[in-house]
Parts: structure tokens; C-alpha cells; sequence
């Protein structure tokens, strides 16, 4: 069965379409816009009408696509972004209309849980003991404790995010030494007063991990991250993108969610493994399971 998670973020409008294949994900297409949706907020907290506009064409477009693959259940998340938004009811209303969905703005603790769930069923290998599940997302981060077999045991999500630090402290191309110290020291002050409990493991999804894979291989820890930054900040933003193949707009902001990971793994206490899934696989092993309380039936890890 063919199952269709549409994700928009604070970064990207992302679609996955995924079926089950020996015990595992297979996915058959994937593809992302640059919708920026947290670049666009006014200054009373809504997201203006041409942003509205252009992210219910994207879904609109990504519901279509998933449809002609043969898409048999399709579910359409929005995170912080929108949650957060004065007027999140009026673009949820339009991106109905428009792309003909039931858009569910998720509760912080239910974009922890299919997180938790997308990252720790995807590693293929067993998962054992405490997972602490880290996404850092263009608007907010969350960081999810628990176990595969029990679950979830907390969900703490932070308003602070690559896309929000990168708009507020880097200017330059590449950024300079001066923004990257503004940026760490804004991280560290943020994070100040919080504690994490130590895992056995920790997992790292969304954007800016999944894109590091290419920089620095698949295990993030403090000398991997810091090589990450003499590259993103060694050569302009243009150049950077096209030797490791990503998008450009995804380097812009990439300096911000390499510190962001750098701080919560030295807050976890443990590397950070680059997950193979995340927010958009959990949803669809939700639809293809029935899953309930972070345990899907059928896929396991």
C-alpha cells in the first residue's frame, strides 16, 4: 500500500511517498519546496496572503503528484510554522481549499511522536535502551526521549531554529567569524538553563542533519560539526552548494542548525547518528500501522 505524508515546515514543503518493503520503508518519491513560511510573518504574528497563497499551490501540487504515483492514503501535517501563526486558521482553511486536504497542525507532542517514531524505525538495526530523537527544524527544535518498546517519555521542544537564528545573525556570504561567535553565543545563552537526560543513543533528523551526510558522513560529533563550519564558512554560499549538491537555500541556513546540533549533543552527552527517517516516515508508518503511542505493529527496525 502506498502512503503520501505531506510535511510543511518553517523551511520546506516536503512530500514523501513511501510503501512497506522486508520489514522497511521503500520510498518511491520524494520532493521539497523552499517555502521559508517563518520568513514571512508580520509583525502581528500572521503569515501574509501571497506566503498563504504559495504554500497551498505547493501542497496542491504535492497532493497531485502523490495521487498519479498511486498514493492510497495521504495525510498533511503543518508544524511550528503554522502552529505558532495569528492566522493559522485562515491558511489552514485556504490550503483545504485549494489542494483539496485536511491540513493537522500538530500539537508539539504529536510531531515528537512521529519523529520518534519515523527516526527509531528507520536505522535498520535493533534500537536498544533510552533514544533521545533530536529534529531541528527551521522555526523550533525538539528533542524526544524515550524507548521503541514503551515509548515516548518526554517531548521538550524549543522556539529556536536554523531558519529564525539564520535570518537574525548571518548576513555575510560566507558568514563571518564574528556571526558564527554571535550565533553560538546566542545558542548558548538560550540553552542556558536546560538539562537533558543522558540516552544510550541519540538520532538526528530534519534538514539540517540529513543534509551534513554529504559534508561530514553519518555520525555528527563536536569535531565532525566544527569541520562542518570551516566549510560552510571557507567559501561563498554558491560554491559550498555546488560541490556538496545541495540547495543553496539550505546552506544559507545550514551554519545555524550545524551549532544547533553541536549544542544538543554536548547537552545529551552522546554523537549524534544521522537518522534515515523522521517527521514524514513516522507519519506514514502511522497510516500503515494504526500505530498508537509511538509503537507501530507491523514495521520494525
Amino acid at each position: 500500500m502506498l502512503c503520501a505524508a505531506i510535511d510543511i515546515g518553517s523551511n520546506t514543503t516536503r512530500v514523501l511517498v513511501a510503501e512497506p518493503q522486508n520489514g522497511q520503508l521503500r520510498k518511491v518519491m520524494e520532493q521539497r519546496a523552499y517555502t521559508r513560511i517563518d520568513k514571512t510573518s508580520q509583525h502581528d504574528g500572521a503569515i501574509n496572503q501571497a506566503k498563504i497563497d504559495e504554500v497551498a499551490a505547493v501542497v496542491a501540487t504535492q497532493v497531485r503528484l502523490a495521487k498519479e504515483i498511486g498514493a492510497q492514503a495521504i495525510r498533511t501535517v503543518a508544524t511550528a510554522a503554522i502552529r505558532e501563526a495569528a492566522n493559522r486558521d485562515d491558511m489552514v482553511a485556504e490550503i483545504n481549499r485549494v489542494a483539496a486536504v485536511e491540513v493537522e497542525v500538530l500539537t508539539e507532542h504529536e510531531e515528537g511522536r512521529l519523529a520518534f517514531i519515523g527516526a527509531t524505525k528507520t536505522l535498520g538495526h535493533p534500537v536498544e535502551g533510552d533514544v533521545a530523537v533530536v529534529d531541528v527544524g527551521g522555526g523550533s527544535s525538539e528533542v524526544v526521549l524515550g524507548t521503541v518498546s514503551d515509548g515516548l517519555r518526554s517531548v521538550q521542544s524549543f522556539k529556536i531554529g536554523s531558519g529564525s537564528l539564520a535570518d537574525d545573525l548571518l548576513s555575510s556570504d560566507p558568514p563571518s567569524p564574528s556571526e558564527i561567535r554571535a550565533v553560538r553565543d546566542a545558542i548558548a545563552d538560550f540553552f542556558a538553563d536546560e538539562e537533558f537526560e543522558q540516552p544510550d543513543q541519540a538520532v538526528a533528523v530534519g534538514g539540517s542533519a540529513t543534509s551534513l551526510r554529504s559534508l561530514v558522513g553519518s555520525v555528527l560529533e563536536y569535531e565532525t560539526l566544527e569541520r562542518a563550519i570551516r566549510v560552510l564558512t571557507g567559501d561563498p554560499i554558491a560554491a559550498v552548494a555546488k560541490r556538496f549538491e545541495l540547495d543553496p537555500r539550505r546552506v544559507r541556513i545550514l551554519p545555524t542548525g550545524v551549532l544547533l546540533l553541536e549544542k544538543l549533543s554536548e547537552l545529551l552527552g552522546r554523537p549524534l547518528q544521522i537518522g534515515k527517517g523522521g517527521l514524514r516516515e513516522g507519519v506514514i508508518l502511522t497510516l500503515l500501522n494504526g500505530a498508537t503511542d509511538g509503537a507501530p505493529k507491523a514495521l520494525a527496525a
